[in-house]
């Protein structure tokens, strides 16, 4: 099952040097979901073949406009292009009130209905659940109430073994059962369990997303053991005091934040506009969690 996180947006508060606001799809299974909508948004999805149609779930971490100012050109563009499918967003509940006077002002009908969905920063909640993934939010520390999101993939049913299938002549609506644990008696009589039919699926996996923060160990234990996590890395640490003033995180504290976590990989991002080379901010994090990497614009990472 794919699960995979795509990098549209990189910046903190201003593009720059080729690196755009924050913005991520991650797809599961072949359904996208839009995690920030930094301004440029549209723009990326076109550059990296990212179709907006198939977006149907959008996660706003916060009202910071790095975090959300391209959602409006995002939902009017899906209009203009004759979307009538419903989009569900996650977020703040004052994002209802920004759109709703937008739309207001430009006397604009949208074809499709918006769902919302609002985001409580007192405790980490599910938001979300369908077939493959559930969704909970994560309390993050920053000068407004903002929260990270993330993302479990369900344990799968195990999978048929084909050949057994050919060998047996197994009819397609014992499948299911067998997948559930029922044995399966062949022509002749033979008992066949299903632990000898099917092979176990991969052990699921998670994506932490955690967007503006400080340096917190609030939430530690929601992040615990993920397999792919993204944290701010505004800074390097020679500015810890910028950061701890803006209620940031420089790289190394990101680090220690996946090492405390026991995290198996971390993506860094949201650089700040001073850093033209981002190479200092990867050496300053891996030194202290080797597995970093640079959350950059079109770079595509498996979970």
């Amino acid at each position: 099952m794919k699960f995979e996180v795509i990098i549209l947006g990189s910046s903190s508060a201003t593009p720059i040097f080729n690196r755009n606001p924050t913005a991520q799809v991650l797809n599961v299974n072949e359904k996208l979901f839009l995690i920030d909508c930094g301004e440029g948004t549209q723009q990326q999805m076109l550059r990296y073949g990212v179709n907006m149609q198939r977006i149907g779930h959008i996660f706003i971490s916060h009202l910071h406009g790095d975090h959300y100012l391209g959602l409006i050109g995002l939902l009017s563009s899906l209009n203009l292009n004759g979307r009538t499918k419903p989009v569900y967003i996650y977020s703040p509940p004052e994002l209802k009130e920004i759109l709703d006077i937008q739309f207001k002002y430009s006397q604009t009908q949208l074809r499709y209905p918006i769902h919302f969905n609002f985001t409580r920063v007192d405790k980490s909640v599910k938001i979300f659940e369908n077939f493959d993934v559930v969704v909970e939010t994560i309390i993050l520390d920053h000068r407004i109430p903002c929260t990270g999101f993330k993302f479990s993939q369900k344990k799968r049913s195990p999978k048929i073994i084909k050949q057994k299938v050919e060998e047996l002549e197994i009819p397609v609506e014992q499948i299911p059962l067998i997948k559930k644990g029922h044995p399966f008696i062949d022509k002749r009589g033979r008992i066949h369990t299903s632990v000898d039919l099917t092979i176990e699926s991969g052990e699921p996996k998670s994506y932490a997303y955690c967007s503006d923060t400080a340096c917190s160990s609030t939430y530690l234990e929601t992040i615990k053991n993920v397999d792919l996590l993204y944290h701010e890395a505004t800074f390097m640490s020679y500015m810890l005091n910028r950061a701890t003033e803006t209620y940031h995180t420089t790289a190394s504290q990101a680090g220690e934040l996946a090492l405390k976590a026991a995290v198996k990989k971390l993506l860094i991002g949201h650089f700040s506009a001073r850093y033209r080379e981002l190479g200092p901010l990867l050496e300053e994090s891996k030194a202290i969690f080797e597995n970093t990497f640079l959350a950059f614009e079109g770079q595509t990472f498996e979970v």
